[in-house]
């Protein structure tokens, strides 16, 4: 008899508690989508910070305490009295026209706070907004996406808005826009996680046998704070591009079981003496944009570095090597003790270059 597959991946996990997949974790995987190790310990829900720790690599980034605390106070300040704030917000600065409001808080359902109750009741509510044209706000939806043959429930801090027939995905984040203008790495980061969510509630309105492109806006509504205040302000945001590239990566991304037949039997990621070996035995693949999203970027620069493959060096770096793989033929072809191919002469000249005009620089 088959094993179903939510039961072999509790069983790679074993013993630890599950993490939940969110946005910003779903766009971090979709930035890496050829590595089989990010794929199997995220479909796993496996917390990849103990690893790395247990790995001897702790991870050394993340938000700080002080930056959590202040966005979650920005977000219930917005969100408080059924978003009456985000309401003036929309009319005022938007110049949407919210008539009435009807406001649905999915937080829980009486007190069962369980994903499939949730998933239920969200699908229920906006199943009748569909039919009815019922419902303008719903705070916390529970939603669905498929992550390399294996589901996860995403939990929004964000608001599904319902205004023109099309619902709108609202993301709340409490950076500054200065004079009309936000940080762009910032605002490309949460635009990310709002393509994750317009393809998330996509899926649940074509669950419901609905058009989902018609029904769900590419436009997400960005809440920022305004000039270092802790008053919001507010700007549409076109997703197409967000979407596009996030629904390529996400259909590109190895199916899960073919990776869990590639394992061994009986392996975990439980924290132990065979650890190491068990996630050294799982094809990675590092990049130096692993250093900003994944927790093990740190080992697996340190395996990728002993292993020698030009793959430390970045993407960019590896488009202009044309193919090559090996770090130890760059150097060769570098400092000249390796003779080059002909298909791969431009770029040793390039390299041979780049070598005497580091050596004069260093003097």
């Amino acid at each position: 008899m088959t094993t179903p597959l939510p039961a072999r991946l509790d069983r790679l996990r074993g013993t630890a508690t599950a993490c939940r997949h969110n946005a910003r974790t779903i766009a971090a995987l979709t930035a890496n989508p050829g590595c089989a190790r990010r794929a199997l310990l995220d479909a796993a829900a496996v917390d990849k910070t103990v690893i790395a720790r247990e790995l001897g690599f702790p991870p050394r980034f993340g938000q700080s305490q002080f930056a959590i605390t202040r966005g979650n106070a920005f977000e219930a300040m917005v969100k408080a009295n059924g978003c009456a704030e985000l309401l003036a917000l929309l009319r005022t600065e938007l110049e949407l026209s919210v008539p009435e409001v009807e406001y649905y808080d999915l937080a829980s359902v009486g007190d069962n706070t369980a994903n499939a109750v949730r998933y239920r009741r969200t699908r229920q509510l906006f199943d009748h907004a569909v039919v009815t044209g019922e419902g303008t706000l719903f705070d916390h939806p529970l939603l669905r996406l498929d992550i390399a043959g294996a589901t996860a429930y995403l939990e929004p801090d964000v608001v599904a808005l319902r205004l023109g027939g099309q619902f709108h995905v609202v993301e709340i984040k409490s950076f500054a826009v200065v004079d009309g203008q936000a940080d762009p790495a910032q605002v490309a980061a949460a635009a990310r996680q709002s393509a994750v969510y317009v393809i998330a509630l996509r899926e649940l309105i074509a669950d419901l046998g609905e058009d989902p492109d018609a029904l769900v806006s590419h436009n997400g509504i960005l809440v920022c704070t305004n000039d270092f205040t802790n008053r919001p302000t507010a700007a549409l945001v076109d997703l197409r591009k967000q979407i596009a590239v996030v629904g390529r990566q996400l259909s590109r991304l190895t199916s899960i079981e073919q990776l869990l037949d590639e394992l061994p039997d009986g392996v975990s990621f439980e924290p132990g003496p065979e650890l190491a070996r068990t996630v050294a035995g799982i094809d990675a693949r590092y990049t130096p944009e692993c250093m900003a999203s994944c927790e093990l970027a740190f080992a697996c620069r340190a395996e990728a570095r002993q292993e020698g493959t030009v793959d430390v060096l970045g993407r960019g770096v590896c488009d202009d090597l044309g193919g090559l793989e090996d770090m130890a033929t760059v150097l060769g072809l570098a400092d000249g003790s390796v003779e080059p191919p002909a298909e791969f002469d431009d770029i040793a000249r390039l390299l041979r270059q780049a070598r005497r005009m580091r050596l004069e620089i260093a003097g």
